[in-house]
Formats: C-alpha cells, structure tokens, sequence
C-alpha cells in the first residue's frame, strides 16, 4: 500500500499537480527559540538545492550562513514587526517554495502584567 502512495506522489511531482516541497516534507525548514544575548531569537534551519537561492520570512529577505543546509538567527521583535498580531505561522520561502512553519504557541503575542489572580478552593 505504502509503495502505491509514495508512486503516486512521484507520478504527481512529475506532472507538476504537486510541489516538490509537498512530495518531500523533510526538506520543511525547522524552528527552534534560542537566546541571542539579552534578547529571543528564532533559529531557522533547512535545506535548499540552489546555495544561491533566497531565504524569505513573511517576504523579507533574511541572512543565513551555509550553502546547501543553512541556519538562520532572527530576533523575535523583527518577526514580531513582519507578522500579523497573534500569528501562529510564520511563510517561509526557500528558492521559491513556501512552507507555512509553525510557532510556538504565544510566541507573538503581547506581554500583560498581572494584577491579581483570585484562586478559590471548591
């Protein structure tokens, strides 16, 4: 069954019907929160088969060091600035792929202080 599902996925990339991106789920970029001194970054880490290719979040254009796998460091208030408030995905493209990548949950959100919280026992 496995073989007739991964066939018919070649046979569609091949027709074009899908992307390359979707016919291959391991080359999504990656994401992970990590401290880049006083602030929050975002590491973004993938693959790429042009090393010349682009690397865009939400259409802006970012860094990265590495040829074929690249990371990438962006500090959270700049994707904050790139995304609609509350966002839970971020677009990312890679040689004119889109991946829609997840964040964690909360990340863009605003920071409230807490006044009071009220716990009652039932």
């Amino acid at each position: 069954m496995s073989r007739l599902l991964v066939s018919a996925a070649l046979a569609l990339a091949a027709l074009g019907i899908i992307s390359s991106a979707q016919a291959q789920p391991g080359h999504a970029p990656k994401l992970r929160v990590v401290e880049c001194g006083a602030e929050s970054c975002l590491r973004i880490t993938g693959h790429r088969d042009d090393s010349a290719a682009p690397v865009l979040i939400n259409g802006h254009e970012i860094a990265v060091t590495g040829r074929h796998r690249w990371t990438a460091r962006v500090p959270v208030a700049k994707v904050r600035n790139w995304s609609a408030p509350y966002a839970r995905s971020i677009q990312l493209s890679v040689a004119n792929e889109e991946h829609s990548t997840q964040l964690p949950i909360g990340l863009l959100g605003t920071r409230g202080d807490l006044a009071m919280l009220v716990v009652s026992v039932k």
